[in-house]
């Protein structure tokens, strides 16, 4: 890796993290915001870097095949890293007991699974709940309506930790636009864990992305998931 690309990762780096402590301070809920680095295509080496010399404690992956060629290099390192895409059920062994938190469990199958391969490893994993706030039928994730069942369904699983929810507004044009799906999320995310923060060691709601956190951290989000504004444009097979 180059100095010139060292560079260019630490000044993005150190740009997002200002602008996310900037709008924490415009926002009326307290509470602490983790930076994710959403690593998809990201070489380790990079993601190291930022690790190993800039700060950087969280990263996310989308595949699990990637998840897996990078996950000793990155905690070796120092940094923990979370399953942020969708999981198929035939790809829970390579992530269930090894990520620091799956963003995306989203059906009954795909718990189950978790809860039996961590059986097996005598392991536990904790989970997001990820609901499909713009009810797009493109996306994965439980309607926003059966959000509340299905979290109840979760709780027959010991070996899952159940922290929170996670949500991915539908592309818009606007702060505004992004600002409704956000406000509804928190109102669905308190409505639910309200009633359950006693029984989970840290309450969790993890939303808005590279050109959405700043608005998502001022409508109550906990964890950004953010790629392209600090790796820049990628090209995805």
């Amino acid at each position: 890796m180059t100095d010139a690309r060292k560079a260019e990762l630490r000044d993005n780096y150190l740009r997002v993290m200002d602008k996310i402590e900037a709008a924490k301070a415009r926002r009326t809920m307290g509470g602490d915001v983790k930076l994710l680095a959403a690593t998809k295509t990201v070489p380790a080496e990079e993601v190291r870097y930022l690790i190993e010399e800039c700060g950087l404690k969280l990263c996310g992956e989308n595949h699990a095949q990637e998840f897996v060629a990078k996950y000793d290099e990155i905690t070796l390192a120092g940094g923990v890293m979370d399953f942020i895409g969708h999981l198929q059920t035939n790809k829970v062994k390579y992530v269930a007991g090894r990520a620091g938190l799956i963003h995306s469990v989203d059906s009954v199958k795909l718990a189950a699974e978790i809860q039996r391969i961590c059986e097996k490893r005598g392991a536990t994993q904790d989970i997001l709940v990820e609901v499909n706030i713009g009810n797009e039928e493109s996306k994965s994730g439980v309607l926003p309506s059966e959000a509340a069942r299905f979290v109840e369904e979760l709780g027959r699983f010991d070996r899952i930790n159940l922290c929170g929810m996670m949500t991915m507004a539908p592309k818009c044009e606007k702060n505004s636009e992004f600002r409704k799906y956000f406000a509804e999320s928190y109102r669905i995310f308190l409505d639910i864990f309200a009633k359950k923060s006693h029984n989970i060691r840290e309450v969790l709601l993890s939303m808005g992305m590279s050109d959405s956190y700043e608005c998502a951290i001022e409508e109550g989000s906990d964890i950004v998931r953010v790629g392209s504004a600090i790796f820049g444009s990628r090209i995805y097979k």
